[in-house]
């Protein structure tokens, strides 16, 4: 992986997290819509809307980038729609992208041929 690609992933890393905790604070607004007078729907339906815009353009941008197979390219989009599901994702990213940067080390110091 080159560096471009890190920044990829650390990029959809960084939005994955606050995508999922702006789903599940949509998910309480609702609720809360329905049982009290209290309507912050339309608010967090916009802060969620535009992470998940976000969500999207950085998954594409990763896929695309770190020539992802299709399996693995469905499961971070289905992490994106699924409650809890983008700290699965953060999760998994973190992983990728520290062992891509500590191949990309290695391979500047000449310590691998990776």
């Amino acid at each position: 992986m080159d560096l471009k690609t890190v920044s990829a992933l650390r990029r959809l890393r960084l939005v994955s997290a606050p995508e999922a905790i702006s789903f599940l604070v949509l998910l309480v607004c609702s609720v809360l819509k329905r049982t009290t007078d209290f309507n912050a729907v339309p608010v967090m339906g916009a802060v969620h809307g535009a992470l998940f815009v976000a969500y999207v353009l950085f998954w594409a941008d990763a896929w695309n980038r770190a020539k992802w197979p299709l399996k693995t390219a469905a499961y971070y989009f289905a992490m994106s729609v699924i409650p809890l599901g983008g700290f699965f994702a953060e999760r998994s990213l973190r992983r990728t992208e520290q062992d891509a940067v500590i191949a990309l080390r290695a391979r500047r110091e000449g310590v691998v041929n990776a």
